[in-house]
């Protein structure tokens, strides 16, 4: 049965070579995100959390408004896409989080971003 609340979150990952710095241990990535409304509750993404890991598992959390200073409202069915960034010291790290909604019949509730890695390629052994 189809949830009123259900949002899918896919992720895909790419290490920005020509923006890092290796000798300064600067790892510079980007995160394409595509959010998907699967649910049939139109929805408003009101806040992000992310989790981010390095390789030495130091932890990060980033709180904030909307993504990239946008409030995306989604419709059942549709999708909406981003891209974002971040800087590791290390060559692999992992982020995971979640997105705040605001569903049409009041509901607040938070949509998982499953974990996902972010790596230098052919630097993980």
């Amino acid at each position: 049965m189809q949830s009123e609340h259900d949002i899918v979150v896919t992720v895909r990952t790419e290490f920005l070579p020509e923006q890092s710095v290796s000798e300064d241990d600067r790892f510079v990535f980007a995160y394409h995100i595509t959010i998907t409304n699967c649910g049939t509750e139109a929805a408003k993404l009101l806040s992000r959390h992310w989790v981010i890991t390095n390789g030495n598992e130091k932890v990060q959390e980033v709180k904030g408004a909307g993504v990239i200073g946008e409030y995306p409202y989604l419709a059942p069915g549709e999708s909406y896409d981003y891209s974002s960034g971040t800087v590791l010291d290390t060559v692999v790290g992992v982020m995971h989080g979640s997105y705040r909604f605001l569903s049409d019949d009041g509901t607040e509730f938070d949509a998982p971003i499953s974990p996902f890695t972010l790596a230098v390629p052919n630097q993980v052994h």
